[in-house]
């Protein structure tokens, strides 16, 4: 008897422990088209609602369309699991999906929200993933919102259109659109998402006044489109880039006729030259064909509607949104070895600078100098970096700083991550992981911080990344970003409470402030900014 009593005592406290690790009692709210259902979490004492939709599918005869107004629904719609993620290959090893599958079907975005039954006037964090715009997803545990929730702030991550079911343009595609123009589906995606916030978002506790966006590479490359976009004016308050811009080289817009030819050119490869003929196919039949032409997405494009003109241009015309910016990218964007393509040897250095810079190479040594193996490394890297994302980043920057009245913080984070947990894989190109085999190159040791690498620190989401083994370094880099993110998030400025002094940077100084972020945070001014100087040259965009 004894032994079945302290069964029944064990089982009970097996339960009881189990049941204990669900925190959560639905949670009901009314937005504009009905009423949906979440999860409020006791023990964080936050709401959550995934996969909410703001769009109607972009399906059937929606494929390639801009976005349109979900429909209405009867009774209470269940938004307790992420929406299914668009559809996309495994292009980026780091990615780590907490989505319900792929889908045309893709048009959701997620919300963490502190608030209890009558609080309002929260600021808002609106979030858009990277990937390229060829992968992505919102609900990738270094977006998750819960962490800056608990600061205050309603979060929202959102999915949109990637590849070809996002950015395809087309002549038939664009004489059928209302604007005469085509592609850009992903980007529209976003903006009917700020739409869908500032209409919703007061149902959350959040303002709608004070809606900050931010993203990282593909994602930073996004705000920089909204903020160039006369479609995106008075959508949001504030703006934050990691790491991407959408200015040559880095993924800028196209002219349209360029893009509907790459569209028509493709159609005609793929043996379906006409849209009616695209239309019909089956999303497997769509992302086969995609995927058998090894191409790298489509590019976006200056469509006379969302984009007008260049972001270079729409800047300096002070046309873009006139808001608060705090943007900056990694010490190691990319690996030098991506530029060298071969050993860090003076020989082999000076060949590839002179090969991309046959009339300059000269200046560009003296740039990116080259004394010593080590040297050459650095510089390797500073100029694969800069090639790479960190020029288009600057240019942002130097644009918004000089035609705008409104404050800009530049950083530069520099925490290199810590060693991987699983042995099995290992550290890919651009901030991405690979498995390892007998083939894979071994990448050489990290001179600073990669590609991607500060997502988890700024959204203060470590412990929830269980890839690499964090140090109380880390930690402290990543608090103090995050404090920085979250302030700048309530205020639109990032300095606060114990917090080294992070200045706006001066519109004319030659070389501006910059916050240095790792576990010894500080300000800086630029040292190397004759470097963006002279790209700006190179790229074609000082005029």
């Amino acid at each position: 008897m004894k032994k079945i009593k302290l069964f029944l005592v064990l089982t009970t406290m097996f339960f009881t422990a189990t049941a204990q690790t669900n925190y959560y009692f639905p949670v009901q709210t009314k937005i504009q088209n009905g009423i949906i259902e979440g999860n409020y979490d006791t023990k964080e004492g936050l709401q959550l609602y995934f996969g909410i939709p703001f769009a109607k599918p972009p399906i059937g005869n929606l494929r390639w369309k801009a976005p349109q107004p979900p429909d209405n629904w009867k009774g209470v719609l269940a938004t307790k699991k992420f929406g299914p993620r668009p559809v996309q290959g495994i292009v980026f090893g780091d990615m780590n999906s907490r989505s319900d599958g792929l889908s045309e079907d893709c048009l959701y975005l997620n919300v963490w929200t502190p608030a209890k039954h009558d609080t309002k006037g929260l600021p808002v964090l609106v979030y858009f993933y990277g990937g390229g715009f060829v992968a992505g997803d919102a609900s990738e545990p270094r977006y998750d919102g819960a962490s800056m929730a608990k600061q205050g702030i309603v979060a929202v991550t959102v999915n949109y259109r990637l590849n070809i079911f996002g950015f395809f343009a087309h002549p038939e595609l664009s004489a059928e659109s209302s604007y005469k123009g085509s592609g850009n589906y992903g980007l529209l995606d976003q903006n009917a998402a700020l739409q869908w916030v500032q209409k919703n978002i007061a149902a959350f506790g959040g303002d709608p006044a004070k809606v900050t966006i931010a993203g990282e590479s593909a994602g930073s490359i996004s705000v920089t489109a909204q903020m160039a976009s006369p479609l995106s004016k008075g959508l949001f308050a504030g703006a934050i880039g990691e790491s991407g811009a959408s200015i040559n080289p880095t993924l800028s817009p196209v002219p349209l006729a360029e893009a509907e030819k790459t569209g028509a050119d493709f159609a005609k490869n793929a043996g379906a030259p006409s849209i009616a003929q695209l239309r019909a196919m089956s999303t497997l039949q769509i992302y086969e064909m995609y995927d058998a032409s090894k191409r790298f997405g489509f590019p976006t494009v200056i469509d006379g509607y969302f984009y007008t003109k260049t972001v270079p241009e729409t800047f300096n015309a002070g046309e873009q949104s006139m808001v608060p910016l705090l943007l900056g990218w990694n010490s190691a964007e990319i690996p030098g070895i991506s530029f060298t393509q071969g050993p860090f040897t003076d020989e082999n250095y000076v060949k590839k600078v002179k090969e991309a810079y046959p009339n300059n190479f000269e200046e560009v040594l003296q740039l990116y100098p080259h004394s010593s193996p080590k040297e050459i490394e650095l510089s390797a890297t500073a100029l694969a970096s800069d090639r790479f994302i960190a020029y288009s980043t600057w240019k942002w920057f130097d644009l918004h700083r000089k035609n705008s009245n409104q404050p800009v913080y530049r950083y530069m984070f520099s925490q290199i991550r810590p060693p991987l947990t699983d042995n099995s894989i290992t550290q890919g190109l651009a901030g991405g992981t690979v498995k390892k085999d007998a083939n894979t190159f071994k990448m050489p040791e990290p001179v600073g911080a990669s590609h991607a690498s500060e997502i988890e620190y700024c959204m203060g989401n470590l412990h929830l990344i269980k890839d690499y083994n964090w140090t109380e370094d880390d930690y402290q880099a990543s608090n103090t970003m995050f404090a920085y993110f979250a302030n700048f998030i309530k205020t639109g400025n990032p300095n606060g409470k114990d917090l080294a002094n992070w200045p706006a940077a001066d519109k004319t100084a030659s070389n501006p402030d910059v916050m240095v972020i790792s576990a010894n945070s500080k300000a800086e001014k630029a040292g190397n900014d004759a470097r963006y100087i002279f790209l700006d040259k190179a790229f074609g965009n000082n005029k």
